[in-house]
């Protein structure tokens, strides 16, 4: 059983699609962001970064104790290895895989999320910090847009973590000012996965998780969203 410790934002996204498609029983563990659930300490057990999502694997191959695995992209290569699926076993190709994977952690999602932060939540528009993500955004999606040209998915014609890792990231592309008719190959690769079942399901179990909770925000429940309620 995968116990996994989520919340539906993007990061949180990319491990249900892979929990949905693969098949894999699991539960999940509400982890509630905007209320500071990320700074409890059972959470920190498994996720000392204080970041969604985590996961805690009580039947690891090797027959141990569970193990616990934090960093979306961690997560979705471990799931990758315990299941033999969406992450190619050839050097050549599992190393294709990985490139776009760590692409996207390291490159995508962080400015993707600054433009959410700059559009979205900051308490006063900053023109130069909006400009600066929006402009970088649209250079990555470039980058994604050529990759796609004559692909079917990221890394070839096979569905794989790449693609789990990256498609959450664009799914709110209008918040993030962006057009998706200006990356022709990008939105066609979109818009198969959004058709996806597994990909309907994971977003559906989002929703519900959402319905769940309240989801008001007051000052101490921004400040616990955006870290400051962090404790050193």
């Amino acid at each position: 059983m995968i116990e996994l410790h989520y919340w539906p934002t993007p990061n949180g996204h990319k491990i249900t699609l892979f929990l949905e498609e693969a098949g894999l029983p699991y539960e999940i563990k509400p982890v509630n962001i905007g209320k500071g659930d990320q700074f409890k300490p059972e959470f920190l057990a498994i996720s000392p970064n204080n970041r969604m999502p985590a996961i805690v694997d009580t039947a690891p191959a090797d027959g141990g104790k569970p193990l616990s695995v934090f960093e979306s992209g961690a997560i979705l290569q471990y799931l990758a290895d315990k299941t033999g699926r969406f992450l190619p076993t050839d050097v050549r190709g599992r190393f294709k895989v990985l490139e776009w994977v760590y692409w996207q952690v390291g490159g995508l999602g962080p400015m993707l999320g600054q433009n959410h932060h700059f559009n979205r939540y900051a308490p006063e528009k900053i023109p130069y910090a909006i400009d600066r993500y929006v402009n970088e955004t649209r250079r990555l999606y470039g980058v994604l847009n050529k990759q796609l040209d004559g692909r079917a998915f990221i890394a070839g014609k096979d569905y794989t973590i790449a693609d789990m890792a990256a498609y959450p990231w664009i799914v709110p592309y209008e918040a993030q000012s962006m057009v998706l008719d200006d990356f022709p190959h990008l939105k066609a690769w979109f818009e198969a996965i959004r058709e996806r079942p597994a990909t309907k399901k994971a977003y559906e179990i989002g929703e519900s998780i959402k319905g769940r909770f309240d989801l008001t925000q007051d000052e101490e429940a921004r400040k616990a969203l955006f870290g400051q309620g962090a404790k050193a």
